[in-house]
């Protein structure tokens, strides 16, 4: 977070001329903001978590709600209704620069992200994509250091290390099969994501406009592009039932339109490298879930897995840009 600072001692000395020399104009600057305190930084944080929380509903959901087999109509109805939405509670519109760089953001969370990351899921096992996708901090920390000019620290380093154990531990099987390019899709997922999470921390937020308007911008660009894309290779089923129109608008409206919203606060309040690690809730919340949804139990290593996890979200949060 990048926070102006006015030096305490320097408006001391501008203020406390000597007698008779000429008085110096008041200063009209404005106070300077202070950082945020720990309990601030921790509610920020915390309502950040609450996106990749709801991501790990998203495989109960497709599996128990969802038709099968349509997961490029699933993302595109997951995208471009809820930024439709959103455009028109907001009714505004990107202007200059803002128009590509939406669509740029657009593109690398939802149009680019949101396929390969159904591709990956489809080739590979639950747990090894979320193993995969467990790299995001340490993408982000690269990333930072290469456009934001933020060094990671060792720190940060030991927390994404801890945190691609601790994943690996609570969802990995031994009969996992490794698929390339499953493997490969997911790390090109993982890598755009880690991307835009800079990408969004570098540009901000235009001046006068709204996190929903914004989200709003990203979402209706990805859908535009899942659209086509959805309807030439999969088509409309040819009907729908309640449990299917249920499971879309909490995908579209919670999993989507609430969760990214409440992602993108995050990333614009805390550090880079501190939001990516939240994203490390994912596959804890997917495995709770399959926990009391669908009777599934945990073996010690995978305690001991959610434990590494748990340990790296809390060691990952910084309050440094």
């Amino acid at each position: 977070m990048v926070v102006s600072r006015i030096s305490i001692a320097e408006r001391g000395s501008s203020t406390q001329g000597h007698a008779g020399a000429p008085k110096p104009p008041a200063s009209t600057s404005a106070p300077a903001p202070r950082s945020p305190s720990a309990k601030a930084v921790a509610g920020i944080a915390a309502l950040a978590a609450i996106g990749p929380a709801t991501w790990g509903t998203t495989y109960v959901t497709t599996t128990e709600l969802l038709p099968p087999d349509r997961p490029l109509l699933a993302a595109a109805l997951r995208a471009l209704p809820a930024g439709l939405i959103l455009l028109a509670l907001t009714r505004r519109l990107p202007r200059g620069d803002w128009w590509w760089k939406a669509a740029v953001l657009g593109v690398l969370n939802f149009g680019a992200f949101f396929p390969l990351l159904f591709f990956g899921a489809y080739r590979l096992p639950g747990g090894v994509a979320s193993t995969v996708s467990a790299v995001m901090p340490l993408l982000v920390a690269g990333f930072g250091a290469g456009v934001l000019k933020v060094r990671p620290t060792r720190r940060t380093l030991a927390a994404g290390l801890v945190g691609v154990v601790g994943v690996g531990l609570l969802v990995l099987r031994g009969s996992a099969a490794v698929d390339a390019a499953g493997i490969v899709a997911m790390l090109a997922a993982t890598t755009l994501m880690a991307l835009a999470v800079v990408l969004s921390k570098r540009w901000g937020r235009p001046d006068g406009v709204s996190l929903l308007t914004l989200t709003g911008w990203q979402l209706t660009a990805g859908g535009l592009v899942l659209a086509p894309i959805a309807l030439t290779a999969e088509g409309l089923p040819d009907h729908l039932t309640g449990a299917n129109l249920a499971g879309y608008a909490y995908l579209g409206i919670i999993g989507t339109a609430i969760a990214y919203a409440l992602w993108f606060r995050g990333i614009e309040r805390l550090p880079a490298s501190s939001v990516s690690f939240l994203g490390l809730t994912n596959p804890v919340v997917a495995t709770l879930a399959g926990l009391l949804l669908l009777g599934q139990t945990l073996t010690p290593w995978q305690l001991g897995g959610l434990v590494l996890v748990l340990a790296s979200v809390v060691l990952g949060q910084s309050r440094r840009a």
